[in-house]
């Protein structure tokens, strides 16, 4: 089954686009972001697709610039904060999220336009979660969007701008018409819907299952791999 669904790939590289999110998917989950890494394996694997492919992306939570340092593809294209960082109105934004980090005196990770409340290793993450329910609320009545991820809650701007959205602007500007999609994650299952509903020639969504996969990750895919190492394998397929 999987062979059948790569197959159009591997038949016609100049015609296709290659996108990845990164935390859970290209790089194991860490206990901290500053400590996640892509293996050299991984790695290896990605700067091949990048030769040959018409397309080899990255949209992810992370800023675009720090997205690029940590997978270090030069002929790759990343695309930061959940696809944020490509609405014209990003300045604007960072500007408002900036106010509301400032209010909240907890550690976030600040990505700019987006903040990431991380609880995986809190010494009780059941009462780290309780008090960032109270921070998810607040934002909502700012006019903000809470999500939660993987053990962290994400503060964004109200806009229509996702990892989906990301993804359809890659794949038809690169004008690709065959588009494989991996994530791990519940900003991923945007990406997945927005491409079932593209007109695209052939999509294929691939999820990185764990333990921690929110529910319809596996459902809304059309390949499922127990996480990155087994998607390093599938890559090396392509």
């Amino acid at each position: 089954m999987a062979a059948d669904l790569l197959t159009p790939f591997r038949e016609a590289p100049e015609r296709s686009a290659l996108i990845f999110d990164v935390d859970g998917t290209v790089a194991p989950i860490a206990l901290r972001p500053e400590l996640a890494a892509v293996p050299v394996d991984t790695r290896r694997e990605l700067e091949r697709l990048a030769s040959r492919y018409r397309l080899v992306a990255f949209v992810t939570g992370r800023p675009g610039a720090e997205a690029e340092a940590l997978v270090g593809i030069p002929a790759a294209r990343y695309v930061g904060n959940h696809g944020l960082e490509l609405d014209p109105e990003a300045a604007a934004l960072t500007a408002k999220i900036a106010e509301f980090r400032d209010s909240v005196p907890l550690d976030v990770e600040d990505k700019g336009l987006t903040l990431a409340y991380h609880y995986r290793g809190a010494e009780d993450e059941a009462i780290a979660r309780a008090a960032l329910e109270k921070v998810a609320a607040r934002a909502r009545e700012e006019g903000l969007v809470a999500r939660w991820g993987r053990k962290v809650l994400e503060i964004r701007p109200d806009v229509d701008a996702d990892k989906g959205t990301a993804v359809e602007r890659l794949a038809r500007g690169s004008g690709a018409t065959r588009v494989l999609y991996a994530g791990d994650d519940s900003t991923d299952i945007d990406a997945f819907e927005r491409l079932g509903e593209a007109s695209l020639e052939h999509v294929v969504r691939v999820a990185v299952s764990s333990a921690e996969a929110p529910a319809g990750l596996v459902s809304a895919a059309d390949l499922v791999v127990a996480g990155p190492e087994e998607l390093r394998m599938l890559l090396a397929s392509l």
